[in-house]
């Protein structure tokens, strides 16, 4: 008779990466709260401008490496990082930089979060059976798909999208180049939106971040959503029709 697997444990030593992405993130929240905001940006944008101008180089580089440290430590200022991306940097530039530095933080989370329980939580669900384990099945076969939804669809919140796969047994190279993909549309709107900020300090005004969720921009992107997610419904639409017919 087959002996079932043994559980994997959970040790300190191998939660405390997420322990202390988790600590910083709570410590994160009281002493930055809403400081990084766009009234910040708004204040400093000419001492920014001056020191991306003395050293281009170094700007992006600090730059990918804050926005790395925000993503990986869920910190607050997200968008107005993206933003600040725009401003100093452009278009391209810019959306490439936080696109790069999105991908890192993600997958450093990503890493942290499976090493201390996302492996733990896959054999015990595994060992389990049930409708979780179908779910985590499910999921698994068709990471692809469901990654893809999940970054693109604007009602998710980044931080759980980070996360989530991790306990959900989503492979590392799968995560990270569709976190890529994923990001890319959402990114670059709001870059392209902080790549205008000049007039909009100019003329003493605030950005519009829904802008992301204005028919024109909101359409191709679920336009994007329904091809990310057309493998499932297919392979729904298979599986129902495999079903033997009720006599």
């Amino acid at each position: 008779m087959t002996q079932p697997a043994p559980k994997e444990r959970i040790s300190l030593k191998k939660m405390l990466p997420i322990l202390v992405i988790v600590a910083v993130a709570i410590a994160g929240f009281f002493l930055l709260g809403d400081k990084l905001n766009f009234q910040t940006l708004a204040d400093n944008r000419d001492a920014l401008i001056a020191w991306r101008d003395s050293n281009y180089a170094l700007a992006a580089i600090v730059y990918i490496a804050i926005y790395v440290a925000v993503v990986a430590f869920s910190l607050p200022g997200g968008s107005i990082m993206t933003l600040t991306g725009g401003f100093l940097f452009g278009l391209v530039a810019g959306a490439t930089f936080t696109v790069t530095a999105a991908t890192i933080g993600a997958t450093a989370i990503f890493v942290a979060a499976k090493t201390g329980l996302g492996d733990a939580l896959k054999a015990r669900l595994d060992g389990s059976g049930g409708t979780l384990a179908k779910m985590r099945k499910g999921v698994e076969e068709n990471a692809v798909s469901f990654l893809l939804l999940m970054r693109l669809v604007p009602a998710m919140p980044f931080w759980l999208a980070n996360l989530a796969p991790a306990f959900l047994g989503v492979p590392l190279i799968t995560y990270v180049w569709t976190t890529f993909v994923g990001i890319i549309p959402g990114t670059v709107v709001y870059t392209w939106v902080g790549s205008g900020l000049g007039d909009v300090f100019a003329r003493g005004e605030t950005p519009d971040l829904g802008i992301i969720f204005t028919p024109s921009i909101l359409g191709p992107i679920l336009g994007l959503s329904a091809l990310a997610a057309l493998p499932l419904v297919i392979k729904a639409v298979k599986g129902r029709k495999a079903l033997p017919l009720e006599e």
